[in-house]
């Protein structure tokens, strides 16, 4: 084992969430897209465009790529084969004047690992004698301003006193954690709409953390590909914390480090690795450059005005899978999870005061003196509401040569299936006022089934677990609740009796009876509340033992009390 090496200590009184994982996880995955698209009317061509996923290996990750398979209901016009600059090796489709709906279907077998044994990275910072090919990723985009005055500002400050390169990335990737906040529809994907507004998806992540790396001479490339769904376990001192992604298109990074080559980050919540149950797929500057895969390029006869249809559906079956992960929480880093392997290297060791949660007050006795009249509204409120993730509207626009290109889209659909026999799935939320409780709200879709659905509301138990039972909602049947193409809003009233809580931290469970198919949304990440904030339990362990890595879409609505 070799030792791993800090220098350094900046500390303040906290509740860091960084973690040192070890262990590793390998699979075999057998994957599947299928797209069917229906050309606008009058289409005269149409081209679609797909990056064959390459073998890749790093020292942390690494995916072998068997089987690859392309192929189409209706045979194209022509066929291309290209190997771009960056190396990405994309199939060029065109058909001429199509009029019958085409199905494309991409299959192939990844060999996926992630193997966490402590890294070495001991290249200095900034990293010198980059060859030509790598310090490319050095230069500025549109969509990575690396040059723009406050992000050099801000990436110097972060950095004047590294002298590793390891150091400097993290202390860059740290700040991101807490600075950013995860939304599903960004206004815009760059790196200034991240810097002024601290939110943004996937793409704002990796193009925020790549302009602030290179802002500082470290060369950063842009990743695009397919996390998959399947969740996997890390076993932590306090129990189990589960980690799940969407199943759909992301963004991430990889980092240049010399003696290592190129290794992955995901700039959301992982240093130094990527989960296998990631599927590396196109590699650029930007994600105005990886845009080969998944595009949609048509024109049409003059007069005509109109876009395709496309649907598209990732099938992944996971032929083995072996997880077995360790985590060691550290009295360093973000307020908000970040997780990295054990690191061979000379770096700082900061970490950050984590805002105090108020406790719950017994004032009961004078709560009933309150007025409460100001309206209240919180908690994790920001959701895409009705879309149909199946049938996602893509951005469009027109190029030089009049060509109308539709790009794909990293709208995915997060959501844990809640209804689950034997689990129940609870959220906190921290009061800071007096609140006369009106109704809890939950980001929900239904599937099917039949039953009835209620919110349960209890304490904190002191532990950050849910303890003390204090109320139920009003049940609500299953066929009384509206069909919505995608999540809606679904409120719970409390008016069995009146409810008034003082500030504290409590918990929202939800119930069910019968066999209702009821899926809840959720944001990656913890934008509103603490990282332990989101359990389930299991018939097996009904000590709410397993916690969540992402937060639920609720709401709390109320009146305030003065």
């Amino acid at each position: 084992m070799k030792k791993v090496l800090f220098i350094g200590l900046v500390a303040l009184p906290c509740f860091a969430e960084n973690y040192l994982l070890d262990g590793g996880q390998s699979s075999r995955i057998a994957y599947k897209m299928e797209q069917h698209l229906v050309p606008a009317t009058a289409t005269t061509t149409l081209i679609l465009s797909y990056v064959i996923p390459q073998t890749f290996r790093s020292p942390s990750y690494s995916q072998e790529i068997r089987a690859f398979e392309l192929t189409f209901s209706e045979e194209p016009y022509s066929k291309e084969r290209i190997l771009d600059k960056r190396g990405n090796v994309v199939i060029k489709a065109t058909w001429r004047r199509p009029r019958r709906p085409i199905n494309a279907v991409i299959s192939f077998e990844a060999i996926n690992r992630t193997e966490l044994e402590p890294v070495e990275a001991l290249a200095p910072f900034p990293p010198n004698n980059l060859p030509n090919r790598i310090r490319v990723y050095l230069d500025a985009t549109k969509q990575v301003p690396s040059t723009y005055p406050e992000i050099v500002s801000k990436a110097r400050q972060l950095t004047r006193s590294s002298v590793t390169e390891f150091d400097a990335v993290q202390q860059i990737l740290t700040w991101i954690v807490d600075y950013m906040t995860y939304v599903q529809r960004p206004v815009s994907y760059d790196a200034l709409y991240s810097w002024r507004t601290g939110k943004g998806n996937c793409q704002n992540y990796s193009h925020l953390a790549a302009a602030m790396m290179r802002a500082v001479g470290i060369p950063v490339r842009i990743v695009n590909g397919i996390t998959l769904r399947e969740s996997y376990d890390v076993q932590v001192k306090e129990g189990m914390l589960t980690m799940r992604m969407a199943e759909g298109r992301h963004s991430w990074i990889e980092v240049y480090f010399p003696g290592l080559n190129w290794v992955p980050f995901d700039p959301q919540q992982t240093q130094l690795f990527v989960s296998n149950r990631f599927i590396r797929v196109e590699v650029g500057m930007d994600n105005n450059e990886t845009v080969a895969d998944g595009t949609v390029r048509w024109s049409q006869s003059r007069g005509f005005r109109g876009r395709p249809k496309l649907k598209e559906q990732i099938n992944a079956s996971f032929i083995s899978d072996e997880v077995n992960l360790l985590a060691e929480r550290q009295p360093y880093g973000p307020r908000k999870m970040l997780f990295s392997p054990p690191v061979e290297a000379s770096f700082s060791r900061v970490a950050f005061e984590e805002a105090s949660v108020p406790p719950i007050v017994d004032i009961s006795q004078n709560l009933a003196s309150l007025n409460f009249d100001e309206p209240s509204v919180f908690g994790n409120l920001d959701f895409p509401e009705n879309v149909d993730f199946l049938d996602i509207e893509r951005p469009i626009e027109e190029t030089e040569d009049s060509l109308m290109v539709m790009h794909k889209s990293f709208l995915v659909e997060t959501s844990e299936y809640v209804t689950t026999k034997g689990q129940k799935y609870a959220q906190t939320f921290i009061l800071e006022d007096p609140l006369k409780l009106v109704k809890i709200g939950a980001a929900l879709h239904k599937f099917g089934g039949e039953g009835q659905l209620w919110i349960e509301l209890s304490k904190d138990d002191g532990t950050g677990k849910p303890g003390e039972y204090i109320a139920s909602s009003d049940l609500i049947p299953l066929d009384g609740m509206p069909y919505s193409p995608g999540y809606d809003w679904v409120d719970f009233t409390f008016t069995k009796e009146e409810t008034l809580l003082p500030p504290g931290r409590y918990w929202i469970a939800l119930g069910y009876t019968g066999s209702p198919i009821v899926n809840w949304f959720f944001t990656y990440g913890k934008p509103v509340g603490p990282a332990d904030g989101t359990r389930y339990n299991t018939m097996f362990d009904e000590t709410w033992s397993h916690s969540l890595a992402y937060e639920f879409n609720y709401r709390i609505i109320g009146m305030k009390g003065k």
